[in-house]
């Protein structure tokens, strides 16, 4: 076991270089299952995350090797297997990916029921409704704690109407549909960064996919995809993490390796409380610039372009160093504030309201001190990161097993950035 130990109370400072994006990588990882050939995928973040999703294909029969620091080889040609209940399947959300590779694929699937992040019901149905309707026959097998599809007379196109906005639900049929006979249509879809670079990537090895990005998405199947060289898109969370933790220590820093139009509903509310920004003459690059005074301000989270969830707790934070009253309210998930109870103890002024205990309320500008805590989930650990840089004293953070599923190389990027943090032995 192993743990942060953070020294707060300085500001960040320098250049921090931004990696792929995770949510991207773990659904391109199992799509090249649909290749013909092998591919070679450029910009994978060194994280848990993926490095689960690479044993669990290497299990599955595909061929892996790193190329280059963040280059990979992968040839999924030789997968027969398509029971997929490993242990690891059991420890990400993204191994449903997976079902819809296969299903596509070899026309049948049989996968552990995924883990990850707890903050609320996260059920698949919207996976299934999906399936379904393209002619696949799903069920639920409590003994081998998997989801099973079976295609018996091949996958055919159909219209799709998502009951709510589901990203991994949009992604997961699209993967599905790029081969099935005839068009799809997806409505209601989620637009997220990371499903148009899915749609790109499979695009790219022959499939027939318009509309990613918006509300409607249109896929003609596809007799056959080939493997192709793609570079990840960088990921816009831990870009908007960094760009917190900036300027919630009221530092002075350059993010590169970013799309500025990723980060738009993140940067409007940076702007208004009042860190000044400017984008690179390049346009993959954002100055941030806080040390003059934070502005308090109002949040709501919801599905892009809104203000991501992702990004939720470490704005908290960020708004506790502001003067007077910020308000966030989470919409998209429940249970997501399972957090608070440890960021208090550092001394922050916060509670939950709201007739669904989804409003936070931050009294901000507060003196933190450093204490021992425990990350609960992804996000929330990258959270107290930043409430530790920003604390009085030295901190800890154990259970970072969370924080390494999605934040590539975190202690050496924010050392880079002058922080006072290591990891070392509990």
């Amino acid at each position: 076991m192993e743990k942060f130990v953070i020294g707060g109370g300085k500001a960040l400072s320098g250049e921090v270089y931004i990696s792929g994006a995770k949510n991207a990588a773990v659904a391109i990882i199992p799509s090249t299952i649909l290749a013909d050939s092998p591919c070679t995928l450029e910009n994978v973040p060194n994280i848990k995350d993926v490095e689960v999703m690479f044993e669990i294909m290497t299990k599955m029969g595909a061929k892996i090797e790193q190329t280059g620091k963040n280059t990979y080889y992968v040839d999924a040609t030789g997968i027969e297997t398509t029971d997929v209940i490993f242990e690891e399947a059991g420890r990400m959300r993204a191994s449903y990916y997976i079902l819809g590779a296969l299903l596509a694929k070899k026309g049948k699937a049989c996968v552990r029921m995924p883990g990850g992040c707890f903050f609320g019901d996260r059920p698949m149905d919207q996976h299934i409704k999906g399936f379904s309707i393209l002619g696949a026959e799903c069920s639920f097998d409590d003994f081998k704690n998997c989801v099973s599809v079976f295609a018996k007379n091949g996958l055919k196109g159909g219209n799709i109407y998502m009951d709510v906005v589901s990203v991994g639900a949009t992604i997961n049929v699209m993967i599905a549909a790029v081969t099935a006979e005839g068009t799809t249509v997806i409505e209601n879809a989620a637009r997220e960064p990371h499903i148009v670079d899915v749609a790109n990537f499979l695009n790219m090895m022959g499939a027939n996919i318009k509309g990613a990005g918006t509300e409607v998405i249109k896929i003609k199947g596809v007799k056959e995809l080939r493997g192709v060289n793609y570079s990840i898109i960088p990921d816009q969370i831990e870009a908007g993490t960094y760009i917190a933790a900036i300027a919630a220590t009221h530092g002075k820093a350059v993010v590169k390796n970013v799309i500025p139009k990723h980060l738009d509903s993140i940067m409007v509310k940076i702007n208004e409380m009042g860190v000044k920004t400017s984008v690179g003459e390049n346009g993959d690059s954002i100055s941030i610039d806080a040390s003059g005074e934070l502005k308090s301000c109002k949040v709501k989270t919801t599905p892009h372009p809104g203000f991501p969830t992702d990004m939720q707790p470490q704005f908290v934070v960020l708004m506790s160093m502001a003067k007077g009253t910020s308000y966030m309210r989470e919409t998209v998930w429940e249970c997501r504030f399972q957090y608070i109870e440890q960021l208090k103890r550092t001394g922050m002024d916060v509670k939950i309201s709201g007739n669904k205990r989804d409003l936070l309320i931050i009294e901000g500008g507060k003196t933190l001190h450093g204490i021992d805590m425990q990350a609960t989930d992804l996000r929330a650990g990258a959270a107290m990161i930043i409430a530790a840089l920003c604390a009085n004293g030295v901190s800890t953070i154990s259970n970072i097993n969370y924080i390494e599923r999605g934040y590539d190389r975190i202690v050496e990027k924010l050392q880079a950035l002058g922080a006072d943090i290591a990891k070392e032995s509990c």
